[in-house]
């Protein structure tokens, strides 16, 4: 049986996108199911809203009450955003590390790159308590670019090696874990408690400055992403094969894990450490499209916002009124999944 595929060539742009024709219709039913989550979401909580009323409010219509406008629109809705956004920056992430590393059991928070972040905020936190909670997120960024590079020079010999990009994460992200656990040992009751529930991975309290501040990091280098899905096909041929093609491997490497620490580091930044979003998203998506990065990407990033929303949601509602961060609900998940992965992918 051939696949039946589509082309797109914007006009007067040098790119180009071959895709599964499955694609359109994958998108269009997690859409809808994302969408239907995050209606929920919004009208989940103390004082419950019902999925009508929640539709008529985001759509300006009369509903039975008033107050309904200031708390989805001020209070819930930018949480349940930033849970979304979060999820897709992690799941183009995750896609991006398992195609430069050509592993399917890479992802950011695996090889370290979310460990870099969450360590650098958590200094922050327990160091500098009374300092602006606005700087969390650009110190996160920081120490997730730094850990990036770092990893990126060890794993250096004459080249990148995807192998060894894998194993350096690793050890370099326990290394991080560690230095995060001695800073909270040291710190303040009041400090580690803040700095604890960042490390579990929330949305919790999250407003529409944290959703603009966001949304750049997602589109911007979600588009790049895009538009380097090509090049993350070629180099999941192997990099004698890439280089025969004409690629520039080393560079397409190293730009494409700077998009990714930028779109993890991002996210990682706004909810904390939120984990094993981006190994489950790339995985799952496969499954719906295949493997050619033009298609998968874009699966993959509703797919990861769908699984924070819901996880978000679900953390609400299983132990209500007591409220779980997300971070633990994906975690509970994706760490049985990542050992269903590994003996399944034992050649890997």
């Amino acid at each position: 049986m051939t696949k039946e595929w589509f082309i797109i060539r914007p006009a007067g742009l040098p790119i180009s996108f071959k895709s599964d024709l499955r694609v359109p219709k994958v998108l269009l039913v997690l859409i809808a199911i994302t969408l239907m989550a995050m209606v929920i979401s919004v009208g989940y909580g103390e004082y419950y809203i019902a999925p009508l009323d929640v539709v008529k409010t985001l759509l300006g219509l009369p509903t039975a009450n008033e107050d309904y406008g200031f708390i989805i629109n001020t209070l819930r809705l930018p949480r349940t955003i930033v849970a979304f956004l979060v999820g897709v920056g992690l799941a183009i992430a995750g896609t991006i590390t398992q195609g430069i590393t050509r592993n399917r059991l890479a992802a950011p928070d695996i090889i370290g790159i979310n460990a870099g972040a969450a360590l650098a905020a958590v200094t922050l936190i327990v160091l500098f308590p009374n300092i602006s909670v606005s700087l969390i997120p650009l110190v996160a960024f920081a120490g997730a670019l730094t850990v990036a590079i770092i990893i990126y020079l060890l794993a250096w010999q004459e080249g990148s090696s995807p192998v060894k990009l894998i194993l350096v994460g690793i050890g370099v992200s326990l290394i991080a874990n560690a230095l995060s656990n001695l800073m909270i040992t040291f710190g303040d009751i009041n400090t580690v408690s803040q700095a604890l529930v960042w490390l579990a991975g929330s949305v919790y309290g999250r407003s529409w400055s944290q959703v603009w501040a966001l949304i750049p990091w997602i589109v911007v280098f979600g588009l790049v992403a895009l538009i380097l899905s090509r090049e993350l096909n070629t180099l999941n041929l192997g990099d004698e094969v890439a280089q025969v093609l004409g690629s520039r491997v080393e560079w397409q490497r190293g730009f494409l894990l700077l998009t990714s620490v930028a779109l993890a580091g991002a996210s990682v930044a706004t909810a904390g450490a939120v984990g094993f979003v981006g190994l489950m998203a790339p995985h799952l998506g496969r499954q719906l499209v295949g493997a050619s990065h033009e298609g998968l990407l874009p699966v993959a990033a509703v797919m990861g916002g769908m699984l924070v929303v819901i996880a978000d949601l679900l953390g609400r509602v299983l132990f209500a009124p007591l409220e779980l961060p997300c971070g633990i609900i994906t975690a509970a998940v994706g760490a049985p999944y990542f050992v269903y992965l590994l003996v399944k992918n034992r050649q890997l």
